[in-house]
């Protein structure tokens, strides 16, 4: 069962838009004149057509049309660049306000303590910074323009009709109590729908990838026709609910278009009476009848892209409540001493049901200790609690007499058999663990792990290629890059995670030389995958049931006839 990533208040997400309009608040401001001059410009001419009816009812003479042509042929020009300016610094702005939210997702979620991932799956992330990310930028840079326009257009025509006549222009808003009832009838009924719309594709995002990731398992146990029907139940929650919010969304329409038909009824019918009375002359009613007739379409556009406005709303929620996350700071202290303790370590990953119970252990300054034990003994948990990415219930973890995670990052590397391969450059891909390394300085870390002969021998030697749509390498030489990595980063502390498990039988061997070459010299943690690396250790410690069963070196175990010896000795027999 995972635990929802939490999702952000609608005053959350006002309170952080509104921080970063403030942060941007030149831009903003070209904004918003860009938006009122192409307003205007579109105002100005239904104005000038109003002067224009009342100038022939009056007979006056054709020179006296020439100046308000003018006019019209010249505002006409003027609003064409401001809505095209309007456009590009309303997109301008979304993407940037975009593209720092996706930078905060990225920098918050690489900072996760990683029980909080694990919990509420990756899927639901990877559905946030992909399907809601990519749902916001649509807003952003094909709806906000044209949402912004209408508004400000909304606003100058309502005061272009009190320019024309009070009356005209109380008659116009008169109208707005229908639309705001349409508002206040389709904004409660549509938000949830939306918000569960994106949910339902975050969790079907979990199940597809759950269902990649463990595809041998799932063939193995023949689980094929469950995940399919777990992820078409997913499929068909997320088609049900976009199919109830065009519903919901059509009503909405038919209301919005009756609300029009009453204000321009409105208009034209207070517009007669007025006529009639002396009060206002035919050009400003039909000026005015124009004016909110011009609403329909920038109002109608708005509508249509309502569901797409809705949709990055609960997008950019989601994006929002990742940065609620409380993450793990980057620590700032210096190692001083390259010795590794866990001192009364207990850790659960679930309340109450302990992982480990009372571990204690120390690896001394350029010591190699290997911790063995059956499957669920906990090896991987005091790795990940040694590395820092795991933090104790009870108990400390330090180097140096600082806990671990208050260290400057580098201090203590850990390389687990889930080895990454970054897309782009082998000689970039290791640049990451040494920015700025020469050519030289990463050729000699390949080299120590054993893996330079490889890599020059690639098609385009170190600039290859690899990673996703590259080059593609086998296990054990992306495991022996990230050793070189561990070398460039030179780390005062190293922990392997069965960091050689992927290898297979045939290069096992050799990956446990080039593990070996990259910790030399280093206060080493090894989870051993292999006994062979185990017997290699300066120490073993064992594992069982999350306590420390017995500890000793390779010979001392061995003679002692314990667990040790038991799985030495099964070990021996599988060769």
């Amino acid at each position: 069962m995972t635990d929802a990533l939490p999702v952000a208040t609608p005053g959350q997400t006002w309170w952080w838009l509104c921080r970063q309009l403030r942060a941007r608040r030149l831009d903003v401001a070209l904004t918003v004149a860009a938006g009122l001059a192409a307003a205007g410009a579109s105002v100005v001419p239904v104005t000038a057509l109003g002067l224009l009816v009342d100038l022939v009812r009056d007979g006056a003479a054709s020179t006296a049309l020439v100046p308000i042509g003018l006019l019209v042929a010249g505002i006409a020009l003027l609003g064409g660049l401001a809505a095209g300016a309007t456009t590009t610094l309303v997109s301008r702005l979304g993407e940037r306000i975009l593209a720092h939210l996706r930078e905060d997702v990225v920098s918050v979620s690489l900072r996760l303590p990683a029980h909080t991932l694990d919990r509420a799956g990756r899927g639901d992330l990877l559905a946030r910074v992909g399907a809601d990310v990519a749902a916001v930028g649509t807003a952003a840079a094909e709806v906000l323009p044209t949402v912004i326009s209408a508004v400000f257009l909304g606003l100058l025509s309502v005061t272009a009709m009190f320019g024309l006549d009070w009356r005209l222009g109380l008659t116009g808003l008169a109208a707005l109590p229908a639309y705001l009832l349409a508002l206040r009838w389709y904004l409660p009924r549509s938000a949830p729908i939306y918000a569960g719309e994106r949910a339902a594709v975050g969790a079907r995002a979990q199940l597809l990838m759950e269902s990649l990731q463990g595809v041998r398992t799932v063939h193995a146990y023949r689980l094929e026709a469950r995940h399919l029907t777990a992820i078409e139940g997913a499929s068909v929650r997320a088609r049900e609910l976009s199919v109830g919010v065009f519903a919901l969304f059509t009503r909405f329409v038919g209301r919005i278009n009756r609300a029009e038909l009453l204000g321009l009824a409105m208009i034209l019918v207070a517009g007669f009476w007025f006529v009639r009375d002396g009060t206002v002359t035919v050009g400003e009613t039909a000026a005015a009848a124009v004016l909110f007739h011009r609403l329909f379409n920038p109002v109608s556009m708005v509508l249509f892209t309502f569901d797409e406005i809705q949709a990055a709303g609960a997008g950019l929620a989601r994006l929002v409540g990742v940065g609620l996350l409380p993450v793990v700071p980057a620590g700032t202290e210096p190692l001083a001493a390259a010795d590794l303790t866990l001192r009364d370590v207990t850790f659960g990953y679930e309340a109450r049901v302990p992982v480990l119970r009372g571990i204690s252990l120390r690896v001394a300054p350029g010591e190699r200790v290997a911790l063995v034990g059956s499957t669920g003994a906990g090896k991987t948990t005091v790795a990940s609690i040694a590395a820092g990415i795991l933090r104790p219930d009870s108990g400390a973890a330090t180097a140096g007499g600082v806990p671990v995670d208050r260290l400057t990052p580098g201090a203590v590397a850990i390389i687990s058999q889930e080895t990454h391969v970054f897309a782009g450059p082998l000689i970039e891909d290791l640049r990451l663990a040494g920015p700025g390394a020469s050519t030289e300085t990463v050729e000699a870390a390949l080299e120590r792990v054993g893996a330079l002969d490889w890599a020059r021998g690639l098609p385009g030697g170190l600039g290859t290629v690899v990673g996703e749509g590259g080059h593609p390498l086998t296990a054990a030489q992306a495991q022996q890059l990230a050793l070189a990595r561990l070398v460039l980063l030179d780390p005062a502390i190293a922990i392997l995670d069965e960091a050689t498990a992927e290898a297979g039988s045939a290069g096992a061997r050799e990956l446990e030389e080039s593990a070996l070459a990259a910790t030399k010299g280093r206060t080493t943690l090894l989870v051993a995958h292999r006994l062979t690396q185990a017997a290699g250790a300066d120490r073993i410690v064992v594992l069982e049931h999350g306590s420390v069963l017995e500890e000793g070196t390779h010979d001392d175990l061995v003679a002692a006839g314990g667990r040790y010896a038991t799985l030495w000795s099964a070990w021996q027999s599988r060769g």
